[in-house]
């Protein structure tokens, strides 16, 4: 038998818990993350470094350059959460989510995946009926290295009228071409359809992005593309969510309808994301970051430590990880797999919980995704990257 130089390298993670419940969910994935590699007879090495308001508190800083140095070092960061009420100051010149921003920056992690995926034992939790939301399967790609949250200037004074502040919606043609190509490779892999999300009736930013989704489009003549102002991709998306495939748009509206788009799951408890850079890493994957997308705000620190927080979104993050970073498909599928097994068998946190529920911890609702990725069969087939 040949060795497989990818497989036979030991890939390294780099876990940073941040804050919060961050730290809790941080844990349970990375246990379940070994229960997958276990399984496949396979190992990595984990490394921990702070983030956020810890990395304040203990260094000044909410990125220590070790951290960045770590980060930049690892096939793949595993993210928690950052800030909290602790450091909860507008003014402050330091705060938490300059970690997050600046690993995303530093790491040019610029094509943000965060899927959305109805488990059918779910529909009742969901904020919409069954019949809108059943069916409902698709991947939104927010750009995340551009736009307004990094533009300049970026700034606020004082002029002879009064205060005054500004901040600066900036793409260039190759920010909007890489994260659009992103989208249509991804959906190759599904159902061929791509809908850009843009403000072409009104920002010159718009238009420029909707020129490039047309001309990349081009060179993907078997998918499907569709041009959607934002303000009619944020109805479409209560209206009938179960048309869209892969969704791309730029960071803002990025960030404001992946929000919107969580609440169609039952709870943003139950989604991972995805933050993926160029190029090959040493594992045979693309660098990247995977987090759940509640940061710390949807559980209050009375929640941590209760045992009440849910898992699955970093635990699924860590299988998105595993197919993306790590070329680890079976693996991911496999833990995917067994989430669906665990809440199918009518267990779940208390953001999930239904009338026939079977309440359970966070630790808990780890040692039912491992009892069952234990029980999962080699017959799982890895579906197509997305």
């Amino acid at each position: 038998m040949t060795s497989d130089p990818i497989h036979d390298r030991q890939p390294i993670i780099a876990v940073l818990p941040g804050d919060g419940i961050g730290v809790e969910v941080t844990e349970v994935g990375m246990r379940v993350v070994r229960a997958a590699a276990a399984r496949s007879d396979w190992s990595f090495r984990a490394e921990s470094a702070l983030v956020g308001g810890a990395a304040i508190d203990a260094t000044g800083s909410a990125l220590p350059q070790d951290t960045l140095e770590l980060a930049s070092a690892a096939d793949a960061v595993f993210f928690g959460a950052v800030g909290g009420p602790k450091w909860d100051n507008p003014s402050a010149p330091v705060r938490p989510e300059q970690g997050i921003l600046g690993l995303r920056k530093a790491l040019d992690l610029y094509a943000n995946l965060r899927p959305v995926k109805l488990a059918p034992s779910l529909l009742a939790q969901s904020a919409l009926k069954e019949e809108v939301v059943r069916g409902t399967d698709m991947i939104v790609v927010r750009e995340l290295t551009g736009g307004l949250y990094f533009g300049k200037p970026s700034r606020r004074w004082n002029s002879p009228t009064g205060w005054r502040a500004v901040d600066t919606l900036s793409y260039t043609e190759q920010e909007i071409e890489r994260v659009l190509r992103v989208s249509f490779e991804l959906a190759r892999g599904r159902r061929k359809k791509v809908t850009s999300v843009d403000k072409a009736n009104v920002l010159t930013t718009g238009r420029f992005w909707r020129e490039i989704a047309t001309r990349v489009g081009a060179d993907y003549p078997d998918v499907v593309l569709e041009h959607i102002l934002v303000d009619a991709a944020a109805m479409y998306l209560i209206r009938r969510p179960a048309t869209f495939d892969v969704m791309v748009t730029e960071n803002m509206f990025g960030d404001i309808l992946t929000d919107e788009a969580s609440v169609l799951a039952g709870s943003m408890g139950m989604l991972p994301s995805a933050s993926l850079g160029s190029g090959q890493n040493g594992a045979g994957g693309v660098h990247g970051l995977y987090e759940p997308i509640h940061g710390t705000a949807l559980y209050t620190p009375e929640v941590v430590g209760t045992g009440r927080a849910n898992p699955l979104a970093a635990i699924l993050s860590g299988a998105l990880m595993l197919r993306y970073s790590l070329n680890r498909p079976d693996d991911a599928a496999a833990i995917e797999v067994a989430v669906e097994h665990v809440l199918a068998s009518g267990y779940g946190t208390p953001d999930i919980a239904g009338p026939s529920t079977q309440v359970v911890t966070t630790d808990r609702m780890g040692d039912l995704v491992i009892a069952a990725l234990g029980e999962t069969s080699a017959r799982i087939t890895a579906p197509a990257a997305g």
